[in-house]
């Protein structure tokens, strides 16, 4: 029992979590939903662990469920379309903009874990959640490659959970690299019976 109230929260956003990636998986806009859920959830479970880069990346999180349900329900353009088939390619310009985007936030972030918290993940810390900051943005984009983001971010998170002692999640982040590579996959045949169509 007190291992359940040690761990209830890291439980419930481990289901959330679960539920999420299935939703992702099956190009679903209900991952919106349950991200918003999770994410709400993850603000207290990260910032009681020190993970001050995830706690913080929660409220981004939060704002990009809203965009990224926008985006998929009405395409950015005001007037209600179907979501699945949009899924494309991520235009070369935007991946060098975006990963140096990505790369000078890593750095940021790492200096102000350094300077201002009792962080003792500070690397890897401001690693996933830079590279968070993409994979979010090209998921609502509904990039088949925010995939390959989300396998480097899901693989340094596992054991980074491990080692901060919240196994639930970083267990469902060792199955979030399986069902990644499954849903590139899922996504690419998506994509490529939209273009044949």
């Amino acid at each position: 029992m007190d291992f359940l109230q040690a761990h209830w929260l890291d439980i419930v956003t481990t289901v959330l979590g679960l539920a999420y990636i299935l939703f992702e998986y099956r190009a679903s806009v209900w991952m919106w939903f349950v991200g918003f859920m999770m994410q709400s959830l993850g603000i207290v479970l990260y910032y009681q662990k020190g993970l001050y880069a995830d706690c913080g990346m929660e409220f981004y999180y939060l704002t990009m469920t809203i965009y990224g349900w926008w985006r998929w329900t009405y395409n950015g353009r005001g007037s209600r379309v179907e979501s699945r088939g949009a899924i494309g390619h991520i235009p070369i310009h935007i991946v060098l903009r975006w990963g140096s985007i990505a790369f000078c936030l890593w750095a940021l972030i790492f200096i102000l874990l350094v300077r201002f918290t009792n962080s003792t993940v500070p690397l890897a810390d401001s690693f996933t959640t830079a590279l968070s900051v993409i994979g979010i943005w090209a998921l609502a984009h509904k990039y088949l490659e925010q995939w390959f983001v989300w396998i480097a971010v899901d693989i340094v998170t596992c054991i980074l959970y491990f080692y901060k002692d919240i196994p639930f999640k970083a267990s469902l982040y060792a199955l979030y690299v399986i069902i990644a590579i499954l849903g590139y996959r899922k996504w690419k045949r998506m994509m490529e019976k939209t273009d044949r169509d």
